[in-house]
Order: structure tokens, then sequence, then C-alpha cells
């Protein structure tokens, strides 16, 4: 005969798991939705939560689904929203407005389109030359703190960066598939899903090619360091020690004074991911100045 106790417990167990699933089950999904630039591109988005509005920029290729560490954390007491810019995720995919200037037009056209102002702005990768051309171009008004994540605002010319980048462009072009398999797994440095990997290389997949390489081209062409000295929000810096750009973020870094600057060690490129915990705490810690 069963023991009493270890059938209570078992019963216990079953009404708590059946208790969090519905939890789970009722959680709602980000909303999608769509905005019009004022050249008529339709950006899309996905938003959830009420509260002060944050609005996450995603990087090279990536779309919105990238942040959803931060959708599902900071939804619970902010308004987030999370945009595909211009020729990635469901976006439109026009021919032109691959530079950093025009998408952050896109990304004021986000910001009014949807009233968010002010707004936590927060740009990843090649998003960090947007977002520190939003501030050269709009400035700051509009904003209440500004997070900068794993990319730089413009460097110095460098003759050896320019041809790397090239011989990368031209890999995208003659093999993209085996290109962004690479690059996407390179992004991460604790494991992820096989599941979760291949739907983020999918998402990336949606830019067409010669979009990503005019994305590219306009990112390493741009010098939006300006923008760094005209931050006077909240800003912080996140990034993943090593590489080639510890330079380049200590010059980011002297360009803002009372820089947040925040060292995610063991972290990869998609340091939001593979240190979620960290990073949301920081931007939390960051917005509360």
């Amino acid at each position: 005969m069963a023991n009493p106790r270890w059938v209570m417990l078992g019963l216990l167990i079953c009404v708590v798991a059946a208790a969090t699933g519905a939890v789970f089950a009722q959680s709602p999904a980000p909303k999608s939705g769509f905005i019009t630039t004022a050249d008529g591109v339709r950006i899309h988005y996905l938003e959830q939560g009420r509260g002060p509005a944050m609005l996450f920029v995603p990087g090279w290729t990536m779309s919105a689904k990238i942040w959803a560490p931060q959708i599902a954390h900071f939804s619970a007491a902010h308004r987030v929203v999370a945009m595909d810019p211009r020729g990635q995720g469901d976006s439109a995919k026009p021919a032109d407005g691959y530079f950093p200037a025009a998408r952050a037009r896109d990304i004021r056209a986000v910001v009014d389109g949807l009233k968010l102002a002010p707004v936590v702005l927060v740009g990843w990768s090649m998003g960090v030359s947007e977002v520190a051309s939003y501030v050269e171009q709009f400035g700051t008004s509009s904003l209440s703190a500004v997070v900068l994540v794993d990319g730089i605002a413009g460097t110095d010319p460098n003759p050896a960066l320019i041809a790397s980048m090239v011989r990368f462009a031209a890999t995208m072009l003659t093999d993209r598939q085996k290109t962004t398999d690479g690059f996407v797994r390179s992004m991460y440095r604790t494991p992820q899903s096989e599941d979760y990997l291949a739907s983020v290389i999918a998402d990336s997949l949606k830019m067409p090619t010669s979009a990503a390489v005019a994305v590219m081209v306009g990112s390493i062409t741009t010098d939006a360091r300006a923008g760094l000295a005209r931050i006077d929000k909240p800003v912080m810096l996140a990034v993943a020690p090593g590489g080639p750009w510890t330079a380049v973020y200590e010059d980011m870094r002297a360009r803002m004074p009372g820089c947040r600057f925040v060292s995610f060690e063991g972290a990869g490129h998609a340091l939001f991911v593979d240190q979620s915990g960290k990073f949301n705490a920081e931007v939390e810690a960051l917005v509360k100045r």
C-alpha cells in the first residue's frame, strides 16, 4: 500500500505544476504591429507590457525576436517595444535606406508613431551607430536613458578592418546560408538549443543579401561618434571583453561623461542572451538613475 505522505506530496506537486502551467499559458504573447515611415516603409515591431517605455533595436540582419529575454523580463513593469529595422525580420525590404542616418529616422518614426517618448533606447551591434545617429539628428529630448550594447559608433580609418569586412561580405555573396549559420553560432558563448539557433538563422536569412551587405557598408563608413558627446541622459555601454574593439570602447566611454561601463566576462556578442539576468539587472540599475 502506498505511503499516504507520498501520495499527498504527489498530489501537491501535480496541483502546483498545473497552476504554474496555467499561469504560463495565460501569459500574453507580444503584440505584433506596423508603423509606416515618412518614405513609405512599413516597420514591424513587437510590443508587450505597460508603463515607462523601452525600445530595443537589434543588430545586423537580426529580428526583434532576438530580444525575447528582455521583452519577457521588462514587460512586467514597462511598455517594451522591439523593432525589426528596415530590411530585417518582418519589416519591408526596400531598395534604399540602409545606412545609419536613415535607419535612425526609422527609429524616430517608431518613437513618434507609438508615442514612446520619453523612452529608454537600447541598440545592439550595428544598432549602436544607429542610436548614436539618432542622437546626432534628434538630440535626447525624447529619451530617458540610452543603452549601447557591444557595438561601435564609428572609428578612425582602418584599412585592415575594411579589408576584413569586405572579405566577410564576399562570403555573404558566395554562400549566404553557410556564412549566416557560422555568424549566428559565433554570437553565443553559452549553449543554445538547435531549435533556437535554427530560428535565429531563419530570421537572419529574411534580410536580402544585397541589403545585408549595404547595411554593413553603411555602418563601417559612418562615424556617428559626435552623437555620443550629446548624450545627457543616463547611459550604459555594455560589452563582451576582448576582440579588436577594446580601444574603441574606451574612446566611446571617454566621450560620454558619467557612462556606466559594464564588461560581460564569458559572454559572446549576444551578451544580453548569454547573460540575460546580469544584463537586465544592469539596465534596471541604469533606469533607476
